[in-house]
């Protein structure tokens, strides 16, 4: 009996125990599913989201690649095309403050998606002026095309010698050149762009919030380098295929390239900048369609759903008793919507918030205009062809860029590094970043020797008055005009502006075979050893290839150790602010960037650019078309000195940054315990200072809440 009352007294006690075991069990899987769930759905939104970014950067890292295509194929000079590149950010100017704070209200998603069609109307809007437009015509001596005619070039007078068919049809083209369909096509890339920047508003601040709000906290840094890494590989493949792009003829499928007198490496050569704008606009109709069909909200993770807002946030940003109460789903009335004054009033109250907003204002001023610029440089400083510069740009200097940008938000994670730490990290990287790019001065190439430019006929001494100095005693008993450019490279290695320019007397060949004869400014150089010339310009000096090797290893290590610092300071610039005020400041900020460093930049960059300009084309209607030849190291210092001065200004401005968040912290809130939490905020001393001791004020402004960890 007591063996027996033993067995029942065990067997009733395993059932009462069971049921606690099965609840026990049932409640894991249930938080194991909502965690898959939750973990599934983030991950969904940032493949979508990170196709997104590609397909935005691509297209935005090709219009980079074919700026000197737009400037040689609309003849405009490049503070012109800075417009053009600026009126991007115009198309963000518009809208993004609505987008980026009535946006959060409302199906963030969606949004996206509707941003993509509109960006790829306004890519498709680009490429439309090449099916308007009539054929390209660029300058070329008569004899370089047709072989049964040999005109003399020195003494061609137009008003005695017979017209070829091409100098009959030009004639035309003068005559009501008033009415030229491609005078003013450059509207339509303009509009395009504009288009484009409309289209791109929301997915930076509604995407990036999105994120922050819905991932584990430990993982939103990794998730948002991801995105950004991402992004990188964007451009990289927008300048591969820049680079492809400009290998073909502008005009390809619509004319004989058997009767095409000029190479890429001519001045005046104009790729298929068009061809790249059209896959471009696919790609962004794709990357908006998963977008459609992603939820409003995702489950919160278990750590975010006792709290409003994100984890980290809430450890640093103390909000007053009133909104510490409000549940989330009231923050998000359509009522919320006409708190915009004061939204904006606490924004600009937050000194963290300002000086860092000044400082990458100023940085990506530097930023923009160096890489808006850049492909140009490369060509005109180290005498490289359009599709090498966006090959060697996109297959080696982005690769460093996305994985300086990854390495920044890995480094964040593995040592969980605070607000206090990002500013750190981010005034590191700028300051090594701008030290390193202060050694490209030392790397650049001498002037190309261009006979009445940059050496005188005889090169015995540089040139000063560029513009009286074409002329000369050979070439003097010549028709010339001094508007043309159409280079031949003499047998001394001098580049002159014309056939007729360097006097030559008669012609041979056809197209790019032509070779010119008894050219008597050849033959009075001090270095002559005869008297003709080829077609093109001579290659730059000797030393030059290896100058550029020397700016490609540079010019890769400081652009990933710029780009370390992206991650870091997008963490601080989110956790700086209030939790309900994310998507509208990241609004603000890109607001900022758009306007003060987006459309400006561009602009007078290129109008420095335009400074060191030491020969201008001529437009068929008359007027200043496009620079020819620029003042290789005028061009250098004014690229690379502007760029400098700049970034050296963001950097005081970032250590003001540091400066105020070590002035607002605290010991025990910028360290981790040994347990890896954050410090506790509730201290006597503190207790009593401050109304209510739980750590909350009541309703004055207290200025460490937006900086304290």
């Amino acid at each position: 009996m007591e063996i027996s009352s033993k067995e029942n007294t065990r067997f009733f006690s395993n059932n009462t125990i069971l049921p606690v075991d099965r609840s026990s069990l049932k409640s894991e899987s249930s938080a194991s599913r909502e965690k898959q769930s939750c973990c599934g759905g983030i991950k969904i939104f940032l493949g979508a989201l990170s196709f997104v970014y590609f397909a935005k950067a691509l297209s935005g890292s090709y219009l980079k690649s074919t700026i000197t295509q737009i400037e040689r194929r609309f003849d405009i000079p490049s503070s012109l095309v800075g417009v053009i590149d600026g009126s991007f950010e115009i198309g963000n100017l518009l809208i993004i403050i609505l987008v980026s704070y009535f946006g959060a209200k409302l199906h963030r998603p969606r949004i996206i998606g509707a941003g993509c069609l509109i960006m790829s109307a306004g890519t498709f809007l680009i490429a439309m002026p090449q099916f308007f437009m009539g054929r390209y015509r660029y300058e070329r001596f008569p004899s370089a095309i047709n072989s049964t005619i040999n005109i003399s070039p020195c003494v061609q007078d137009k008003s005695q010698t017979p017209l070829t068919s091409l100098e009959k049809s030009q004639a035309k083209i003068n005559a009501g050149c008033e009415k030229e369909a491609g005078s003013s096509m450059w509207i339509y890339v303009l509009l395009g762009n504009l288009l484009r920047g409309i289209g791109e508003t929301p997915i930076q601040p509604l995407g990036i919030t999105y994120i922050d709000d819905y991932a584990i906290e430990e993982n939103a840094a990794l998730y948002i380098g991801c995105v950004q890494t991402v992004a990188i590989i964007g451009p990289i493949f927008g300048f591969l295929l820049g680079s492809l792009c400009a290998k073909l003829y502008v005009d390809i499928g619509f004319v004989d390239l058997d009767s095409i007198t000029i190479t890429p490496k001519d001045v005046q050569w104009v790729g298929a900048w068009w061809l790249g704008y059209l896959i471009a606009g696919v790609i962004s109709v794709l990357a908006g369609i998963p977008f459609w069909f992603l939820p409003k909200h995702l489950p919160k993770p278990e750590s975010r759903k006792d709290s409003s807002t994100s984890s980290e946030q809430s450890k640093f940003i103390l909000e007053d008793n009133r909104d510490q109460h409000k549940p989330y789903q009231q923050q998000t009335k359509i009522a919320e919507m006409a708190k915009f004054f004061p939204s904006l009033k606490s924004l600009f109250g937050n000194p963290v918030y300002i000086l860092y907003l000044c400082a990458s204002i100023i940085q990506f001023n530097s930023l923009i205009g160096m890489v808006t610029y850049k492909p140009k440089y490369i060509e005109q400083q180290y005498g490289q062809t359009s599709s090498k510069t966006n090959f060697v740009i996109g297959l080696i200097n982005i690769p460093a860029v996305a994985f300086g940008i990854f390495s920044g938000g890995l480094v964040m994670k593995k040592f969980r590094i605070g607000v206090l730490g990002a500013a750190k990290l981010s005034l590191g990287s700028s300051f090594f970043g701008y030290l390193l790019l202060l050694s490209l001065f030392a790397m650049g190439c001498e002037n190309s020797e261009v006979a009445g430019l940059t050496v005188s006929y005889h090169g015995t001494k540089l040139m000063t008055d560029y513009e009286q100095a074409v002329f000369s005693e050979c070439n003097a008993g010549c028709s010339c005009s001094k508007n043309d450019w159409d280079p031949i490279c003499g047998e001394n290695g001098v580049t002159y502006i014309s056939a007729c320019l360097a006097g030559c007397q008669a012609s041979n060949g056809s197209g790019k075979n032509t070779v010119f004869f008894n050219c008597s400014c050849v033959g009075t150089f001090e270095s002559s050893q005869g008297s003709s010339a080829v077609v093109g310009p001579c290659q730059k000096g000797n030393e030059c290839p290896k100058m550029f090797l020397y700016f490609l290893v540079i010019s890769v290590i400081t652009s990933y150790t710029l780009s370390v610092g992206g991650t870091p300071g997008y963490i601080l610039l989110l956790r700086c602010i209030k939790p309900h005020l994310k998507s509208f400041a990241l609004g603000i900020y890109t607001l900022a960037i758009r306007v003060l460093a987006g459309i400006p930049a561009p602009v007078y960059f290129g109008v420095a650019i335009d400074t060191t300009c030491l020969k201008w084309g001529s437009k068929r209607c008359g007027g200043r078309g496009a620079c020819r030849l620029y003042d290789s190291s005028a061009l250098r210092y004014v690229y690379l000195g502007l760029t400098l001065v700049l970034g050296t200004v963001s950097i005081f401005f970032s250590v003001a940054v540091l400066w105020v968040l070590r002035k607002r912290s605290s010991p025990p809130d910028e360290t981790l315990s040994a347990n890896g939490e954050r410090g506790t905020c509730g201290t006597k001393s503190r207790k009593d200072n401050f109304v209510n001791s739980d750590c909350l004020i009541q309703s004055t402004y207290w200025p460490e809440k937006e900086t304290r960890l």
